[in-house]
């Protein structure tokens, strides 16, 4: 059984930086491609950014191209979020998720198994 398990999130000041990592474990982590979803209250789930089996490639919704960088280390079988120029409009709570497959998806019911999230909060 794949388990997740998010850290890294909190209060934050606009403009400021976080790094959120997702710790996975119950699969080969090199085996799964990986996603960052967050939600805010009242709005449904929304794509921040996917990443290949490798690394190599990578995909993220327009609203934090160049903002947010997915990457992977699979020796340590962890996912990593690196946020900078928050907004407040980014507060929300973040999961990770894991899929099998080399497909890089935005959709949510494309991926299996889920983490429990991690709040980030972002003050103007």
């Amino acid at each position: 059984q794949v388990q997740l398990v998010e850290s890294g999130g909190g209060l934050v000041q606009a403009g400021g930086s976080l790094r959120l990592s997702c710790a996975a474990s119950g699969r080969t982590f090199s085996s799964s491609t990986m996603g960052w979803f967050r939600q805010a209250p009242g709005k449904e789930r929304e794509f921040v950014a996917a990443i290949s089996r490798s690394g190599a490639s990578t995909k993220y919704a327009d609203s934090v191209k160049g903002r947010f960088t997915i990457s992977r280390d699979n020796a340590k079988n962890t996912l990593y979020l690196q946020m900078t120029s928050l907004k407040p409009e980014d507060t929300a709570a973040y999961s990770c998720a894991e899929k099998l497959g080399f497909l890089l998806t935005s959709l949510p019911n494309e991926y299996t198994h889920w983490g429990q999230g991690t709040q980030v909060t972002v003050s103007s």
